[in-house]
């Protein structure tokens, strides 16, 4: 932050390299494979057909657009398909043992495009690196190399729904997983919408999906906290990213309970309840509300006028704005007036922690090089503490929807 403009760095924004473009990067003897396999691909996403499709890898594109939009840095989550991907990675089931050789290559490609993009704006991406659960000692080798190639924005945690036929996340096969992101400081990101299990194509499952997919992805929380991930690791950050965060209050409270009730209950050998809490002290340590406050961040795409007032509960220090770029549910191009909705009325101090510092904090951005850029392209302290009286019409952003007093999950 400047003395007049805020320094913002979207925690939650999305790229990936044109279908073809990933051949460079795929191990040579996958290429015969990949080229049989694109030659016969179709796309299921419009967005990445249009004429826009190209903010997702045109670096100079997306440089001006966000600068446009006031954001001079970005948190780099995945966003096109790789290869032999079905779907984007995001949304994909984890493979089976036949497709995972192949898929494992599709990431790791896209690993290695992301360190070339993000070195083409040094200092403004953090890529997050994309690894799957199904062999962990792959995994691990990938997160080293990833952060030797400069991948600063971490992990992305996938998703383990019911049905994967992986290990649920509380499993300890990922202890060394945990083990070198604390070793190395690298954020695992647990995006939303990447954990819900798969539904049908019946008119009621979009419904259903969008009813249930935060509540999917939120799993990863308490699954990490109940497994002992903390404990055993306690430099260990875990970022939730686009699922929300008015939720978080009332879910730590829950867990809270929780936590209370089956530590009494281990203590009571005759209670029906005794077996569940059996083990439990040992093995996750420090309370779930504990751990949020030592170890949990939330990326806040789009934090709404409803939850701000929960801040303080949250933590201040927690909240990470994002635009959601490129995306159509994002801010962009009202990403200031995004901000205003929810931010205007507050200390500046405040504002300026939740739209870049935090993000700044936990991926390792320079914070000075940042005010530069902020300096020419930054929303003014004014411009934002004015209250947003009138939506612009074609704001397409949750940010902007009325209403949503009240956030279950």
């Amino acid at each position: 932050m400047t003395a007049e403009r805020y320094t913002v760095v979207s925690a939650d924004c999305h790229a990936g390299a044109d279908l073809l473009d990933y051949r460079p990067y795929l191990e040579s003897k996958y290429h015969e494979a990949f080229d049989a396999w694109a030659a016969t691909y179709v796309n299921p996403y419009e967005d990445l057909m249009a004429d826009t499709a190209d903010r997702n890898w045109n670096s100079a594109r997306r440089l001006a657009e966000l600068e446009e939009d006031g954001i001079v840095a970005e948190v780099v989550f995945p966003n096109t398909i790789p290869p032999f991907f079905p779907s984007a990675s995001l949304m994909a089931p984890a493979p089976t043992r036949e497709e995972f050789e192949q898929r494992w290559a599709g990431l790791r490609a896209h690993n290695r495009w992301l360190a070339d993009f993000c070195a083409e704006a040094p200092g403004r991406r953090a890529g997050v690196a994309q690894i799957l659960l199904n062999d962990v000692q792959e995994a691990v080798r990938e997160i080293r190399r990833a952060k030797e190639a400069g991948l600063t924005g971490g992990i992305m945690l996938p998703g383990a729904p019911p049905g994967s036929g992986i290990p649920e996340l509380y499993s300890g096969a990922y202890d060394p997983i945990w083990a070198v992101c604390a070793e190395l400081d690298v954020p695992v990101n647990h995006h939303g919408g990447s954990a819900s299990p798969p539904l049908g194509e019946e008119p009621a499952a979009r419904a259903v999906f969008m009813v249930e997919t935060t509540w999917f992805s939120h799993r990863a929380l308490w699954h990490l906290i109940f497994g002992g991930a903390f404990d055993r690791h306690p430099s260990l950050k875990l970022v939730l990213t686009e699922q929300g965060s008015g939720w978080i209050p009332g879910v730590l409270d829950m867990l809270d309970y929780y936590h209370g009730r089956l530590m009494a209950a281990a203590t009571k050998a005759s209670t029906a309840e005794s077996k569940f809490g059996t083990g439990l002290a040992e093995s996750m340590g420090r309370g779930p509300s504990q751990v949020w406050r030592d170890n949990c961040f939330v990326g806040a795409s789009f934090m709404r006028p409803h939850e701000v007032p929960l801040r303080d509960r949250i933590g201040l220090d927690k909240i990470m704005w994002g635009s959601d770029y490129p995306h159509d549910e994002g801010t962009t191009p009202f990403s200031r007036e995004g901000l205003r909705i929810a931010y205007a009325g507050l200390p500046s101090d405040e504002v300026a922690a939740m739209v870049g510092g935090n993000a700044a904090r936990v991926y390792g951005f320079d914070l000075p090089f940042l005010d530069e850029v902020a300096a020419r392209v930054g929303p003014t302290v004014a411009e934002v503490a004015e209250p947003l009286k009138e939506i612009p019409a074609e704001a397409s952003s949750p940010a902007f929807a009325l209403g949503g007093s009240v956030r279950v999950w």
